[in-house]
């Protein structure tokens, strides 16, 4: 019997697969435990429908995250330290300061876990940031450190 897989099953495959099961498992374990439905023509039909609208929207989200990459790749934060001595940076600059201070100078919200820092940022001067947005797409922000004035 073919069965559509509403969630994966191990030893039998991944969701949305279309698999083919002895009639007794899939009676008495996939249908019966909810984990797949058999595959008439209207549940393939209803599958191939939302694969589609799966495919727009991922499609509709990649559009938007270039675009996101492009507004970003203009902006410069600006991230105020204390210096310490020899004109170094007292403590280092991470993730978190860099989305805070993204939030406040422009209003954009980044997720601290998507700013990509090899190593925090301990000198004043500026540097280029990279910001995972999508898994396809990645920008660049540019963050300046400076001194703190007082």
């Amino acid at each position: 019997m073919k069965v559509i897989l509403l969630q994966d099953v191990k030893s039998v495959g991944k969701k949305d697969q279309v698999v083919e099961v002895s009639d007794g498992y899939a009676r008495n374990f996939i249908l019966h435990k909810k984990l797949g439905l058999e595959a008439t023509p209207q549940n393939l039909n209803n599958l191939k429908l939302q694969k589609a609208n799966e495919a727009k929207i991922a499609q509709e989200n990649l559009e938007k995250a270039r675009q996101f990459s492009e507004e970003i790749s203009k902006l410069k934060v600006v991230v105020t330290m204390k210096a310490g001595e020899g004109g170094r940076v007292f403590g280092s600059v991470s993730s978190k300061e860099i989305a805070e201070a993204a939030k406040k100078q422009h209003g954009i919200e980044l997720d601290k876990k998507k700013i990509v820092l090899p190593e925090p940022i301990k000198g004043f001067g500026s540097y280029e940031v990279s910001v995972k947005l999508h898994p396809e797409v990645t920008g660049k922000i540019t963050v300046k450190v400076e001194e703190e004035n007082g």
